[in-house]
This record gives structure tokens, sequence and C-alpha cells, in this order.
């Protein structure tokens, strides 16, 4: 079978790490485990090293990702944020679905740790996104066949939306799947600004990154928060706990 090859980008994840590493193995002791560090100042590093290989980065989900599949050798790369949990199942059905050359790469069906009427319309949303319009974002654990990701030089080194960009230039290249098993992933954000708020404030940083906005405007945009005057300190630079 093909070797499958989990990065696990990560920055700061003290609270989760532990039980999210332990659960990959667990779930997916075939495949190799490797988490990219980009300079936590807790203790997310040596923990993750009880169970994966930890290799250190520049701080940026994208950064972390493309150096994650450098020290990777699986001829599948399936990227996924340590605050999801993955179906088991998931695994065979990315095995499955690659079998067929033309497929490049795919994501999960995306849930919620928590059932509200609004995080159940957005799981709604984003999966219906992913199987019509080809989106997959971070959180829906996406994968990819490692060829396609050569030839497209990784991820866009992008200060927020790489997932966007690229399964956007993935599904150039050929067919993108949405598979059936699950990606349950964390609320606390959502939750934290108010879920429906959070919506529309994501719906208004994708508008603006088709509409050519700096994506690194965006990110500070975005690690603000859903304010509709964010406060300004240009003496303090923005402050995000994830990648």
């Amino acid at each position: 079978m093909t070797q499958v090859s989990i990065i696990v980008p990560v920055l700061n994840e003290e609270s989760t790490i532990h039980s999210a590493v332990s659960r990959l193995c667990r779930d997916f002791p075939d495949c190799e485990l490797i988490v990219v560090d980009g300079g936590s100042t807790d203790a997310t590093a040596e923990l993750a090293a009880l169970h994966a290989t930890v290799i250190g980065s520049e701080r940026g989900r994208a950064k972390q990702m493309n150096e994650g599949a450098r020290h990777a050798s699986g001829g599948i790369l399936w990227f996924i944020h340590a605050d999801t949990a993955i179906e088991p199942e998931a695994l065979g059905q990315i095995r499955s679905v690659l079998a067929d050359p033309a497929v490049v790469a795919g994501g999960l069906t995306l849930r919620f740790d928590r059932r509200t009427p609004a995080l159940n319309y957005l799981a709604w949303t984003s999966n219906a996104r992913a199987r019509r319009l080809h989106h997959i974002f971070g959180d829906q654990a996406m994968f990819i066949r490692r060829t396609a990701f050569d030839e497209l030089g990784g991820f866009p080194d992008l200060a927020i939306m790489e997932d966007l960009e690229m399964s956007r230039r993935l599904h150039r290249r050929g067919p993108l799947r949405l598979l059936p098993a699950t990606s349950t992933a964390s609320s606390r954000r959502l939750t934290a600004h108010g879920t429906w708020r959070m919506i529309a404030f994501m719906q208004y940083l994708k508008l603006l990154y088709f509409a050519g906005a700096d994506p690194e405007a965006i990110r500070a945009r975005y690690t603000a928060g859903p304010r509709l005057f964010p406060k300004r300190n240009p003496a303090v630079p923005p402050r995000t706990s994830r990648p």
C-alpha cells in the first residue's frame, strides 16, 4: 500500500497536542507522523516528541506544512490540525480514492465538536462548497498526492488562505474528492466570538482575498477578530495561538 505521511503544524498547542498525536498513533499506526513546530514557547514540542517525529520550522502554517512535506517519505501527504479528531475509516478511504490516478487530492467531511444550529449550518455549507467548488480548508484534513504537491511547489507561502489557494491550484490539475469519513474540528474560536458573527466575518475575509487584498493584512484582520473597528496598536504585533 502507498505510504501515507501525516503532517501536523503546531504552535503553542500544549493543551491538545498529547491527545492529538497519541490518537493519530493509535488509529493510524502504519502512517509516518511528523509534527512541525513553529517556535512554540510552551511544552508542545516536548509532548509531541513522545509519539511523533518533531521538526522545527519558521512560523506560518504554509511554511510549516511545506517543511513537514520536505521531511516526509510518503507518496500521500495528509495535513491534519492538532485540534481536529479524524475518523479511523478515513485512511482506507484516502487510499481507495487515490487508487484512481486522475484524483490529485481531497478532504474529509467536516463537523464540529459541538452541535448548534450555527455550527451545523457552517459544516453543511463547508461540505457543499468542497463538493461543488472544490475549495477545501485545513480543518477538513486535506490529503494530496505527493507528485501533484511537488509539481505545484507545495503550499503557496501566504499568511492566510494557503489551503484555499492550494485547493484551487490542485483542482486545475485534476479532480478533488470529499470523503464520507469525518474530521471533527474544534469550535473554540467560533464560539468565543459568536458563531454567526464568525461565519459572516470569514465570508468577508474570503471576499477580501478574492478581491486581491494583501494576505498579510487579511491575517492581521483575522487575528484581531470580528470587531467592527478593530483596535490598532502598532507597537504590538498581532498574536495568534495557531500557525
